[in-house]
């Protein structure tokens, strides 16, 4: 650096110290298109790497680097102005502004990684087809920019100087008052922030609550509410805060669906009842629809007003609602024609009337021939 600026100062004839501040600017300039290039170079070897995160972390890291060059400089040339006009105040303020530009380039940094990040992670899953929640991912960016900006704010606060605790305070105050006007708003994204977290469902399950009359598929997951698309294709706008005081049921998560029928047979089939169980519960232990681990039942269960009843209790594999029909279809047609086969019938509502009868009363006896 010193050769450098007394080749200047004799090449062009200025004082030392502009000398000084020229030789700093040009180092910088001359650093700072190295820089460029290297991270062109970087770039593409990212871009063949097998590495998708090189690429997101080198595109993060170029502009606020260029500008990280720049601001050391400043903090040089600070210097070089001060040796000659000795200005310590000055010198002190550009340094603290300069320390206050290191803080935004971090920040500038993490705020451009994460979005990259983000986007490389939702471009891969949607390329290889993998199933994820896109509301999600879009509010953990959203989540980690806020941070950023909040721990920004605090430490830039912190280098110029600024009571922290008393901004804290006056935060707090200001806080409750907002808090106050605006307690259904919070409510709602405090409720959003619950979704996020606990994840009792996302974008594309079907949900249902035996509290409110909600029921249907989640389309979308903002910050204030959730919009639910009903079986009758009427949109439905919960908001968040309904969520965290109500049960929430998700069908879409179930790992099996159950079967649980009763078969009625008539009285007089009464002898036939073991042998049509036994052939029931047979095609379901055999049946490559059903889930042999769970729970499987197949018993005469009871004497009922017009029919001696078998319950049927079983879990299938599938859990997709018109497979799981065609798939019951397919097993109750096939428990009637067990019941045929064995000569029985399937039961119905019916009434036997048993009628009394009395004897005719005995005619009258008839007059003797000559009686008065």
């Amino acid at each position: 650096m010193n050769r450098l600026t007394e080749t200047l100062q004799q090449s062009i004839g200025v004082e030392l110290w502009l000398a000084s501040v020229l030789a700093i600017s040009l180092l910088t300039l001359l650093v700072g298109q190295a820089v460029r290039t290297a991270f062109l170079q970087a770039n593409r070897w990212a871009q063949r790497s097998a590495n998708p995160w090189d690429e997101a972390v080198l595109g993060a890291a170029r502009k606020p680097t260029q500008l990280l060059i720049w601001l050391i400089g400043l903090g040089w040339v600070a210097r070089a102005l001060n040796a000659h006009w000795n200005e310590p105040a000055l010198l002190t303020d550009t340094l603290r502004w300069r320390d206050v530009g290191f803080i935004v380039c971090v920040a500038w940094f993490l705020w451009r990684l994460i979005g990259l990040v983000s986007q490389t992670s939702i471009r891969r899953r949607t390329d290889s087809g993998e199933p994820f929640d896109l509301t999600t991912a879009l509010a953990l960016s959203k989540l980690l920019r806020l941070l950023v900006i909040v721990v920004t704010a605090i430490t830039v606060a912190h280098t110029l100087g600024f009571q922290i605790g008393g901004l804290l305070a006056l935060g707090g105050v200001g806080g409750i008052a907002v808090g106050l006007a605006a307690k259904d708003l919070l409510a709602n994204f405090f409720g959003g922030l619950t979704i996020y977290l606990d994840r009792p469902f996302s974008v594309g399950d079907w949900i249902r609550s035996p509290d409110k009359s909600i029921e249907g598929t989640v389309e979308y997951i903002s910050w204030r509410h959730t919009r639910i698309r009903a079986f009758n294709k009427n949109p439905i706008y919960v908001p968040n805060a309904v969520f965290t005081s109500i049960v929430v049921e998700n069908p879409s998560r179930m790992s099996h669906r159950r079967l649980k029928e009763t078969l009625g047979l008539r009285y007089d089939d009464f002898d036939q009842v073991q042998a049509v169980v036994d052939d029931m519960r047979t095609l379901l232990q055999n049946h490559p629809g059903i889930d042999n681990s769970q729970t499987l039942i197949v018993n005469f269960t009871r004497f009922g007003a017009s029919s001696l009843d078998i319950m049927v209790y079983a879990f299938t594999l599938t859990r997709a609602w018109v497979d799981y029909q065609a798939l019951k279809q397919e097993l109750l047609l096939e428990f009637g024609r067990i019941v045929a086969r064995h000569g029985a019938a399937i039961a119905f509502p019916t009434q036997t009337l048993h009628v009394a009868t009395t004897p005719d009363p005995a005619p009258p006896d008839a007059p003797e021939p000559g009686a008065a």
